[in-house]
C-alpha cells in the first residue's frame, strides 16, 4: 500500500470515528431519526419541520403569548371590592353602652370606557406576542435551511476532495511507471504525493466543519450535540420559486405585523392616559351600630378620584403620546429596512444564479478539458507533472466553486423567503446529475 493510500485510510478511519460519535453507548438521545420525521438522505423540508416541532424557543414564545392572553380578562375586569370592619374599643364589655362596630364595603368604578381600553391594549399586546411566535418560527426555519446548505456543501467538498485524492493517486502511478522507465524525473511521483497530502490535510478541516454544522443542527433540534444525522443528498433539491416573483409579491413580515400591533396597544394607552383626566368613582355602603336611631345605621354613598394635579396628568399623556410616536417611527424604519432587505436578498440570489451558471457551463468544463490535455501531455512526455498538478488544482477549485455557488444560491433564496415573510420550503425534484471528472 502506498503512503497516499495509507494516509487516506487513516483519515477515513478518523472521519468514521467522528461520524459515529452520536451513536456511542450511553448517548442521552433516545429518539430515532424516524421519530424526528427525518429520512435518508436528509431532506431540507423535513429538517425545517422537525426544528419547528421541537425547538424550545418556539415553545417559550408560545408560553409568553399565552401569558399575555391571560392579561386580557384581567385588564377588562373591575378591581376587587374592599371590605373593612371597625369597632369602638371602649364599648367592649361596657355595661351602660351597646357594642359599637362599623362594617364597610366599597367598589371602585373606573370612568366609563376605561375597562374597554385596558382590555383592548392588553389584547393588542397579546397579538404582538403572537406575531413574535411567527417571527421566531421564520428565523429558526431559515437558520435550519441555511445550515442544511452548509451541511450539504461540506459533504460535497469531502466527496470532491476524495475524487481528487484518487485522481492524484492515478497521476502518481503514471509518474512512477514513467520514472521506472526512465522517461520522467523522480520528483514527478513525489509532487503527486505532496499534493495528495495537502488534500488529506484539507479533509481534516472539512471533518471539523461537518462536526460544527451537525452540532448546530442538533441544537436547533433540541438534541445532544453528537447525535447522528442522516447524510446529505448528493444533489440539492431544485427550487421552483422564482426570485423575482418572491421579491415582488406582497411582503408579510411577522416583525412588521408585531410592530403594528404594538402601535395599536400604544394608541389605547394614550387614550387611557387621557381618561385619567376624568374622575374615577367608588360606590360604598356601610353599617354602624353606634347610632341610636336605626334609620341612621345603614348608609350608602359614592366617592370620586379628583384629578386636580393636572400638570402630572398632562405629563403622563405627553409621555404616552411620545411612546406612540416612537413606535410609529420604528414601524417606518422597519418597513424601510424590510424593503431594503428584500432588494439586497434578490440581488444576492440573482448574482449567485449567474455565478452558478458561469461555473457549470464554462469554468468547470474548461478546467476538465485542461486536466485531460495536461494528462495526455504528461503521458506522452510533452508535459510536466507540475503542469498536470496545476491543472488538477484549477479543476478542484472550479468544482468546489460550483458547489459553493449552488449552496450560495439556495441560501440566498432562503434568505429572500425570510425577508419576504415566507417559509423556505422547496420542491422535491432534484437537479441534473453532476458530471464526474
Amino acid at each position: 500500500m502506498s503512503r497516499i493510500a495509507a494516509a487516506f485510510a487513516a483519515y477515513t478511519f478518523i472521519a468514521a470515528c467522528c461520524a459515529a460519535q452520536g451513536s456511542l453507548p450511553g448517548d442521552p438521545a433516545d429518539e430515532t431519526l424516524e421519530d424526528l420525521g427525518l429520512s435518508t438522505p436528509l431532506d431540507r423540508d423535513e429538517l425545517v419541520q422537525a426544528v419547528l416541532d421541537r425547538n424550545p424557543e418556539i415553545e417559550a414564545a408560545r408560553r409568553a403569548w399565552q401569558a399575555d392572553l391571560q392579561q386580557v380578562p384581567q385588564a377588562g375586569s373591575l378591581e376587587d371590592p374592599t371590605a373593612s370592619v371597625a369597632v369602638a374599643p371602649l364599648s367592649i364589655g361596657a355595661s351602660d353602652a351597646r357594642f359599637g362596630s362599623v362594617l364597610r364595603l366599597g367598589q371602585e368604578l373606573p370612568f366609563p370606557g376605561t375597562l374597554r381600553l385596558r382590555a383592548a391594549a392588553a389584547e393588542a399586546t397579546a397579538t404582538t406576542a403572537r406575531y413574535r411566535i411567527e417571527e421566531t418560527r421564520l428565523r429558526l426555519a431559515t437558520t435550519a435551511a441555511l445550515l442544511y446548505n452548509d451541511n450539504w456543501l461540506v459533504d460535497r467538498a469531502l466527496a470532491i476532495t476524495r475524487e481528487h485524492i484518487d485522481l492524484l493517486a492515478t497521476f502518481q502511478r503514471i509518474a512512477t511507471d514513467r520514472y521506472a522507465a526512465g522517461t520522467a524525473p523522480q520528483q514527478a511521483p513525489i509532487r503527486a504525493e505532496v499534493e495528495a497530502a495537502r488534500l488529506l490535510h484539507r479533509q481534516v478541516g472539512l471533518f471539523t466543519e461537518r462536526r460544527r454544522v451537525s452540532a448546530r443542527l442538533n441544537a436547533l433540534l433540541h438534541r445532544p450535540a453528537t447525535a447522528p444525522l442522516p447524510p446529505a443528498p448528493e444533489q440539492l433539491a431544485a427550487e421552483a420559486a422564482d426570485e423575482v416573483a418572491v421579491a415582488t409579491a406582497a411582503v408579510s413580515r411577522p416583525a412588521v405585523d408585531a410592530q403594528r400591533a404594538e402601535i395599536e396597544s400604544l394608541r389605547h394607552r394614550v387614550a387611557l392616559e387621557k381618561l385619567r383626566l376624568a374622575p374615577d368613582f367608588e360606590v360604598t355602603t356601610s353599617y354602624t351600630s353606634t347610632w341610636d336611631a336605626p334609620e341612621h345605621r345603614w348608609t350608602a354613598g359614592v366617592g370620586l378620584r379628583l384629578p386636580v394635579w393636572r400638570k402630572r396628568l398632562h405629563a403622563s399623556v405627553a409621555a404616552a403620546e411620545a411612546r406612540l410616536g416612537a413606535g410609529e417611527s420604528e414601524l417606518a424604519a422597519l418597513s424601510d429596512a424590510v424593503a431594503a432587505e428584500v432588494e439586497i436578498a434578490l440581488a444576492a440570489a440573482q448574482e449567485a444564479g449567474h455565478v452558478e451558471r458561469l461555473y457549470r457551463n464554462r469554468v468547470v468544463p474548461a478546467a476538465r478539458d485542461q486536466v485531460a490535455a495536461a494528462r495526455a501531455g504528461f503521458e506522452t512526455g510533452e508535459g510536466t507533472m507540475l503542469g498536470l498538478i496545476d491543472a488538477q488544482r484549477t479543476l478542484l477549485t472550479a468544482e468546489l466553486s460550483l458547489e459553493e455557488a449552488i449552496a450560495k444560491r439556495s441560501k440566498a433564496r432562503a434568505e429572500l423567503h425570510r425577508v419576504s415573510g415566507r417559509m423556505p420550503w422547496t420542491s422535491k425534484s432534484a437537479r441534473g446529475e453532476r458530471q464526474k471528472p
